[in-house]
């Protein structure tokens, strides 16, 4: 990502106001990634890493893993970063159907289809929680095993019952506990990430005009 001064003055904002935290170096640049994404702090609190997760992403990122993501808006809040850097394939769940299938919505019709066929990929859902519990179905039926999965949607059904099968899955995950998120915060983590594997590989290169 290419920084412009008012980028750096809002993110010495967030460093001054965030206060203790636990954060690794790394974890904590995701964090004011998606805090100056959104101007919100309880992010602080709710943005949660499994172990090992910034390793695998980076891993699977050099990798030019194929990245599966839930809506459009998602998509389009990635492109340049990817384009710019790993150049991963991007393929969208809410695109790869024309419609809803087995009484699914949409976006989990389509996270079905792609993740059959690239079920080492990463996923990113950031708006639709159906999406993220089809994901959760298929790994629990060892159909697929994501290389990463980042979870963000929004949801108040069964979403801290979705959340906890991915926790209990042991898939590398970035996720926001309770009930907020949506498809910026997806973004920004994904962001922070590529920026990350960039540096961490020695690429060199313009990594984007976001």
């Amino acid at each position: 990502m290419e920084w412009h001064i008012t980028d750096a003055q809002s993110l010495a904002i967030i460093d001054s106001e965030i206060g203790d935290h636990v954060f690794s170096p790394a974890e904590y640049e995701i964090v004011r990634r998606v805090i100056y994404a959104t101007c919100d702090f309880e992010y602080k609190s709710l943005l949660n890493f499994s172990e090992r997760a910034l390793q695998s992403a980076a891993g699977a990122l050099a990798a030019r893993t194929t990245i599966i993501v839930d809506v459009p808006m998602v998509q389009v809040g990635i492109a340049n970063d990817i384009q710019n850097t790993f150049a991963n394939p991007v393929f969208c769940s809410f695109e790869a159907v024309n419609e809803s299938q087995n009484k699914k919505t949409r976006a989990a019709s389509g996270t079905e289809v792609l993740a059959k066929r690239y079920p080492e990929g990463i996923f990113i859902v950031g708006q639709a929680q159906t999406a993220l519990s089809t994901l959760v179905e298929l790994i629990e039926a060892e159909e697929i095993k994501p290389a990463l999965i980042i979870a963000t949607p929004p949801g108040f059904i069964d979403v801290d019952m979705i959340k906890e099968g991915l926790r209990e899955s042991l898939v590398p995950n970035i996720m926001i506990e309770g009930r907020k998120g949506n498809a910026v915060v997806a973004a920004a983590i994904v962001d922070g990430l590529v920026d990350l594997a960039w540096q961490a590989y020695g690429l060199e290169g313009n990594i984007g005009n976001g």
